[in-house]
């Protein structure tokens, strides 16, 4: 939001050394270099050490990555079903309902499925972007652009873990993973966007 927001250029330079020094620090961290060591937990450097190689601890904490992908992986091109996949129905696949969901509708609805889902998202951020453009006020449009990039975090977070290409980190898939609170809020969000655009057409009837 800062980045898309009308800053001048001290600004825009500020905020991109802040984000290289707040970069810095966790690497060090991971790395154990002193005095940051501390600021990362244990399990959050397994969690980064089993983004980077799964494969080093496939019955640890590389477990939940590895059966991900050989679920995303079955799903082949038109998927097996609903409740027919092995991954998912026999719990192979850890947290399906939530975490991990996208691999269980990539497993029974398969690469077509799974562009369908990516696509309908698309058409939502689309329309978020849209009430940013015709919003009356920077507020306005400010607040449509926060909820696109809250979403699009999650979409790409949620769906990065589950092809392994993005560490674990338990963000759910909104709209779709279990949870009444992360629902709850994104419905609260497009509520508030969709308040924009009436404003918007109030204004210009």
């Amino acid at each position: 939001m800062l980045f898309y927001a009308p800053l001048v250029r001290w600004q825009r330079v500020f905020l991109t050394v802040g984000i290289l020094l707040v970069a810095m620090v966790i690497t060090l961290s991971f790395k154990g270099v002193s005095p940051f060591k501390g600021i990362l937990k244990d399990y959050q450097k397994d969690r980064l050490i089993s983004f980077i190689d799964p494969s080093k601890d496939p019955a640890g904490s590389g477990y939940n990555v590895q059966q991900s992908k050989i679920a995303v992986g079955s799903g082949g091109l038109l998927g097996q079903g609903l409740g027919e996949g092995s991954q998912s129905q026999l719990n192979f696949l850890p947290v399906a309902h939530a975490d991990f969901i996208f691999a269980g509708i990539a497993e029974a609805w398969g690469l077509i499925g799974s562009y369908g889902v990516i696509f309908v998202f698309g058409i939502l951020c689309f329309r978020l972007l849209h009430a940013a453009r015709i919003a009356k006020d920077d507020f306005g449009m400010l607040l449509c652009v926060g909820i696109t990039i809250k979403l699009i975090f999650e979409l790409l977070v949620n769906i990065g873990m589950n092809i392994g290409i993005m560490p674990v980190t338990g963000i759910p898939l909104p709209f779709l993973s279990y949870g009444g609170t992360t629902l709850l809020t994104n419905a609260i969000l497009i509520g508030v966007a969709q308040s924009v655009v009436t404003r918007h057409k109030r204004l210009t009837f």
